[in-house]
């Protein structure tokens, strides 16, 4: 499963934790990748995936959000993964747990 491809592969680059949900009690730092829309082509699929970043001030979570790219950048050098695509990426702080955050929107095509 590409989920956790991703969650393992990021988790160990990253050095800090990285889940697919908002955790019940967060540290200062840690990553969601939420993930969407999966389609297939030609025995490949493509998902869209969504990695937020959350830190303690708006210019940490930029730092961060900056090094979750270049590990999601570097996600073809995986067997399993053929591509990754940055689509957006944005500051989109987290209002409802009042938390800093960036997300980038990835298009990841995968086996």
């Amino acid at each position: 499963m590409i989920e956790n491809v991703l969650l393992d592969y990021l988790e160990k680059n990253l050095d800090i934790p990285v889940w697919a949900e908002f955790p019940h009690k967060p540290p200062e730092r840690f990553v969601i990748l939420r993930f969407g829309d999966t389609t297939r082509e030609n025995m490949l699929e493509t998902t869209m995936v969504i990695a937020e970043s959350y830190d303690s001030s708006l210019l940490k979570t930029a730092q961060l959000n900056q090094r979750v790219k270049a590990a999601m950048d570097a996600l073809p050098e995986l067997p399993d993964v053929s591509a990754a695509r940055l689509g957006a990426d944005y500051p989109a702080t987290d209002t409802k747990n009042k938390r800093y955050r960036y997300q980038a929107v990835y298009t990841i095509t995968h086996y």
